[in-house]
């Protein structure tokens, strides 16, 4: 609730922040403190505001004149909207006492979620079933059949029936995001910076020994990484039971496996 002696037109921020928040009131005509001390040009503003919020962001709010012994004020009612509002191409989010800009990924975030979409369910109407990896999709089949997540039936259809039955594919036929990530030949020509990095360092932060990149689909990034890592960064114990060799790393591979999965999900889920 906002009480406010003269009306602006950067008010209109406010009630855009209102309606992308929980709603809000405003009241003009009174002090800092809520108390009535009138307008002289009510009846005019009660015209003047509904047709600017209307024209500047498409939505409609409630204008009221109120009435204190002779004294006229007008009351602002904004409900909250489901969908994001605009006002004069930027978005606002009122909390509180404060109003600030909506920009960047938090702005992308909130347009997606209005639309019951996560980032990784926004479809790519350019990319279609044949532009994925056969053998990523070929390892994800071998696996999944290999823990008992699907039956060698359900793995053995075409790939469009496949991707739609994992819920890849959205309501108009796009495939989405999340399978152009897990299976196309070359994630970052969609999204910048979609392979791992690998950095063996020193005795300080800055001591770079060596690293490596992986590179494709991220279902195949996590196996070359684990591999990579075990082959190349490493250490193992090395014991011997007669002539076989033994090696016990730090951490079992499956431990590590789950890590890894992790990082990438919180990375993707961050977006």
């Amino acid at each position: 609730m906002e009480w406010k002696e003269s009306w602006q037109d950067e008010y209109l921020k406010w009630i855009c922040g209102y309606a992308n928040a929980y709603g809000g009131t405003i009241y003009i005509g009174t002090d800092d403190d809520g108390n009535v001390v009138g307008i002289d040009n009510a009846r005019d503003l009660l015209e003047r505001i509904p047709n600017k919020i209307t024209d500047t962001m498409g939505i409609i709010a409630d204008v009221n004149l109120l009435y204190k012994g002779e004294l006229e004020y007008l009351q602002i009612i904004v409900d909250k909207y489901p969908s994001l509002i605009s006002f004069r191409g930027k978005y606002y989010y009122r909390s509180g006492s404060t109003m600030r800009e909506i920009t960047g990924k938090e702005l992308e975030r909130a347009l997606l979620k209005t639309q019951g979409r996560t980032w990784d369910g926004v479809p790519l109407p350019k990319l279609s079933v044949s532009d994925l990896k056969q053998d990523a999709i070929q390892l994800f089949k071998d696996k999944a059949v290999k823990r008992g997540r699907l039956t060698k039936e359900e793995v053995s259809v075409e790939d469009a029936i496949l991707m739609d039955n994992l819920h890849l594919i959205d309501e108009d036929g796009y495939l989405i995001r999340a399978a152009m990530l897990a299976f196309y030949k070359d994630p970052e020509k969609w999204v910048t910076g979609s392979y791992i990095k690998i950095g063996y360092f020193g005795k300080s932060d800055s001591d770079l020994v060596y690293q490596d990149e992986v590179h494709g689909p991220l279902i195949e990034q996590v196996d070359k990484t684990v591999d990579l890592v075990y082959t190349k960064y490493m250490k193992a114990l090395i014991d011997y039971e007669g002539v076989q060799r033994i090696e016990q790393f730090m951490f079992h591979k499956d431990a590590f496996r789950e890590i890894l999965l992790n990082a990438i999900v919180h990375m993707i889920s961050s977006y």
